[in-house]
């Protein structure tokens, strides 16, 4: 899937459409623009809804083609965009199309029981980053264990979907092996070196310690919504739930 190769729904700019402000205020894209204009949902955009490829992953048979149709921008490509941007777009459209009351269904921690929940949306605060990019975008840390100094970048969308797909493609019977995957697209440099085959060979070779390391920084520190809200459940006992972007996210369109 080669980003460049798409035409795009996004040229019609005299359609109905807001300013979405991103999490990431824009740092990370060429253009450096902290909102988007995004249309609102159509007829057309239903078919793309009820019509999904169960063969694929949400975000390539939902997220990606809705982002197609209704983001209008010329300087930013619906590839580019961040995971947190991208969660901020979706909760937009299905605000602006069903209200921004979100209904889950829980286990009571207490009693083990069931119970319906609501959650409103459009109340979603954005997570503060601890540490600011570079001017490339990236961020700059030493790894506790091994003490290398590393570059990391944020995966986008297109990258994303790519591993999916890897993942999802896997000989039946082996382990994708997930993690190192995601650490070679993530470190751009390796004590100050761009070699991609040192940087391979590292992730691989890379102790748990900065492993987690990485992970830990990058859910700290890249720019989206806080999904994590609580809930109180009848016996009075206090429930996280993280809001995700499968198909319960998506249910109020069918």
């Amino acid at each position: 899937m080669e980003p460049n190769v798409y035409e795009y729904a996004q040229q019609d700019f005299n359609l109905p459409h807001d300013l979405v402000p991103l999490p990431s205020g824009g740092v990370f894209y060429n253009s450096k623009k902290k909102g988007v204009k995004i249309g609102y949902l159509t007829a057309v955009d239903e078919n793309i809804l009820l019509n999904s490829d169960s063969r694929k992953t949400v975000r390539e048979s939902i997220i990606l083609p809705l982002l197609r149709n209704k983001l209008y921008e010329r300087d930013i490509r619906p590839e580019e965009l961040l995971e947190g941007d991208v969660e901020a777009i979706l909760i937009y459209l299905r605000n602006t199309s069903f209200g921004p009351e979100y209904n889950v269904t829980l286990t009571d921690p207490q009693t083990g029981k069931q119970f319906s929940a609501s959650i409103l949306l459009d109340e979603l605060n954005i997570k503060k980053p601890n540490q600011q990019p570079n001017e490339d975008g990236t961020f700059t840390v030493q790894l506790p264990k091994s003490k290398t100094t590393v570059k990391l970048r944020l995966l986008s969308l297109y990258e994303l979907i790519e591993l999916d797909r890897i993942i999802e493609n896997y000989p039946s019977g082996r382990v994708a092996p997930v993690v190192t995957m995601k650490l070679e697209r993530m470190i751009r440099e390796l004590d100050g070196s761009e070699d991609r085959v040192n940087i391979s060979k590292f992730s691989e070779g890379m102790p748990i310690a900065d492993s987690k390391f990485i992970r830990k920084f990058i859910q700290d520190n890249e720019p989206r919504l806080d999904l994590l809200k609580e809930v109180i459940a009848p016996s009075g006992e206090r429930v996280m739930v993280n809001i995700a972007f499968g198909v319960e996210f998506f249910r109020p369109f069918f």
